[in-house]
């Protein structure tokens, strides 16, 4: 995979002349048929050693759509974001992306804050895509594919201790994995409510456990924690 910047991907989303209003989203921009899915306020880490720690949240469009348009919030411009995109000609939706996309936010302020950043990704229908030139390749050299398979879930974070853990299918390799508190608030979260949500991931038994701990302050808040693993036996 590779790391494309969202404005990039918006822009070949589709570009439409003007701007959308004052505090919208644009990842619909330009899409005449488009389905709007939004994440939650995805906690970065905000460790100030090297190198810096990202938080990755998926996102996923309903089924037969692919995503075609991504934007995100930030509620502290210090946040570096962008999703992971696969090799492929020409960048486009089908092509770069699939069903899902992977957004990954990296702090990179100077001091300890609170940064959170919200996911957005446009969706439209599958569509089967068109032939180009033929490609050169080496007889002894492939082509990139799909190596690793992401597993993920989502779960909602209640008060109290819980885990959270995901696996990978039979015949898979865990190669890594990660996890992320996200909270679906209207606004950025506070700094309290996100130091009400403690984790700790462990790996065992091949597969990745989160330990969630979350105080009085979630109450009456949907907040989640998404456990992904990173998986070798794909194509």
């Amino acid at each position: 995979m590779k790391r494309i910047a969202i404005v990039c991907a918006v822009a070949v989303a589709g570009l439409a002349a003007g701007a959308g209003p004052a505090g919208a989203t644009n990842e619909c921009r330009g899409l005449q048929v488009c389905v709007r899915v939004a994440g939650p306020w995805v906690v970065v880490p905000v460790g100030l050693a090297t190198p810096r720690t990202p938080a990755q949240y998926q996102l996923t469009c309903p089924r037969g759509f692919i995503v075609a348009g991504l934007d995100a919030e930030l509620s502290d411009r210090a946040i570096d974001i962008d999703f992971l995109g696969l090799l492929g000609s020409p960048v486009n939706p089908g092509t770069t992306t699939t069903r899902s996309a992977v957004f990954r936010g990296v702090f990179t302020g100077a001091s300890t804050r609170a940064p959170t950043f919200r996911p957005h990704i446009g969706c439209i229908p599958a569509a089967g895509g068109g032939s180009g030139p033929v490609p050169y390749r080496l007889p002894a050299a492939f082509p990139p594919g799909q190596p690793t398979i992401r597993r993920v879930r989502t779960v909602q974070v209640r008060a109290g201790v819980s885990r959270a853990f995901a696996s990978c299918g039979p015949g898979e390799r865990l190669i890594s994995g990660w996890h992320a508190v996200g909270f679906y608030t209207a606004a950025a979260p506070s700094a309290e409510l996100i130091r009400s949500v403690t984790t700790v991931r462990t790996v065992r038994g091949g597969r990745i456990e989160v330990r969630v701990r979350a105080g009085a302050a979630v109450r009456g808040v949907r907040a989640v924690v998404q456990v992904g693993a990173v998986c070798g036996g794909g194509s």
